[in-house]
């Protein structure tokens, strides 16, 4: 076990770091921080502390880009989003630690592979379809913690560029993570600490975002999505093989 001081400081450094990965290349950054977050408070814990801190980050690319959003996704995507946030976040309280642990490690390695697909050029998003990609999102968030980088092609493929896609997935996101809380604190796995843990982060990872738009024009994007792949990967594999807390 590392000392507490030691390993708050390497989740702060993995903090800015996964802030500046998606600053650079788009996505990524919360599935490189949830390793870490799992490593240092578990499971239970660190789920929870990655959704407050996702709420700080989406909310303000929600202000950002709020003359761009499409109402109408975001609402689509609500109608199945919010039932299955909340009945994914009560089942999160009850699912055992041992099977999640795997579970969240096969689902970062799925996220390489998927995101490795050829890209159906030809698809596009019909717009009721969003409640049935709300519901399954929102359920597998809440016990995964981040499917954004499973989310953004269907946003994407609804024709969705720019300020408008940023903004609508991300209102799109904090309407879900809103359930999610609800819920996690409804079963009692939303201590205060682990909010104040999630609201810690956000100044930190708005500091990593600043400094990604100040490399990104310097070192090639392929290198950061390489950096991704290869930790989400790694930490998938270690999840699946029970890799314990620091």
């Amino acid at each position: 076990m590392l000392p507490e001081s030691l390993r708050l400081l390497l989740l702060a450094v993995v903090a800015f770091i996964a802030a500046l990965l998606a600053a650079v290349s788009g996505f990524g950054g919360a599935a490189v921080l949830l390793p870490m977050l799992v490593a240092i408070f578990g499971v239970r814990e660190a789920i929870p502390i990655l959704t407050v801190a996702q709420l700080i980050g989406n909310a303000s690319r929600v202000w950002f880009n709020r003359h761009e959003l499409d109402l109408r996704v975001v609402a689509w995507f609500a109608l199945g989003g919010v039932p299955m946030a909340l009945a994914g976040g009560l089942l999160f309280a009850h699912a055992p630690l041992a099977a999640l642990t795997r579970v969240l490690g096969a689902f970062l390695i799925l996220i390489v592979v998927i995101r490795h697909l050829p890209k159906l050029r030809t698809f596009r998003t019909p717009l009721k379809s969003f409640a049935l990609i709300g519901a399954a999102a929102s359920f597998l968030s809440a016990l995964l913690g981040s499917v954004g980088p499973l989310m953004a092609p269907f946003f994407l493929a609804y024709g969705l560029v720019k300020g408008a896609y940023i903004g609508t997935e991300a209102l799109s996101t904090v309407v879900m993570h809103v359930a999610k809380l609800i819920a996690y604190r409804e079963s009692a796995i939303l201590p205060l600490h682990a909010i104040m843990s999630g609201l810690a982060l956000g100044p930190i990872m708005v500091a990593g975002s600043f400094a990604g738009k100040r490399v990104v024009d310097r070192l090639p994007e392929r290198v950061f999505v390489l950096i991704i792949d290869v930790t989400l990967v790694a930490a998938g594999v270690l999840f699946l093989a029970g890799w314990s807390k620091l």
